[in-house]
């Protein structure tokens, strides 16, 4: 088994561009949990706390974190920080396809219309979005800092996601 040194990953926040232009936010809380912000895109203007994910390191330098939420949506993004990179692939059921904008909230406050959505479906077939994505801002912000993703997209600074480093 590979040693699982999580500390280049977990506490951090990152602020990245998928190929497609679509913009999002993660922040890895700890080893077993992620808040993230959908900037632009499909599902815009969505935020989550607390999504349980697995996250592992399978090298120096490269991790994958992955989870399925409760939209019935499946997530892996593969990080490498220093190469400034990732790779996202995003499963989502049919039914966001459709109509996305049914998710683009504060998903934690409305967990059981969520699922509610997921059941009622349709989920097939699925619209795989797989991307790659540069990172424009990566830093280390501490674990477990519930002020970090507290708000949603549209109530952040006009300049935020012109944010680099």
């Amino acid at each position: 088994m590979i040693n699982q040194d999580l500390t280049g990953i977990s506490g951090h926040r990152f602020l990245y561009t998928y190929a497609n232009g679509w913009v999002y936010e993660m922040y890895v809380k700890n080893p077993a949990t992620i808040d993230y912000r959908i900037h632009t895109g499909h599902v815009g203007g969505r935020w989550v706390r607390d999504q349980q994910v697995d996250l592992v390191q399978l090298a120096d330098d490269v991790y994958k974190i992955s989870w399925t939420e409760p939209t019935g949506t499946s997530v892996v993004v593969n990080v490498l920080p220093n190469l400034r990179r990732l790779h996202g692939t995003i499963f989502f059921p049919q039914w966001i396809k459709q109509d996305g904008s049914k998710t683009v909230l504060f998903q934690n406050e409305h967990l059981d219309t969520m699922r509610a959505f997921r059941d009622e479906g349709p989920t097939y077939p699925i619209y795989v979005v797989p991307e790659f994505a540069e990172i424009q801002l990566f830093e280390h912000v501490g674990e477990d800092d519930e002020s970090i993703i507290s708000t949603a997209p549209a109530d952040l600074p006009a300049d935020f996601l012109q944010r680099r480093n």
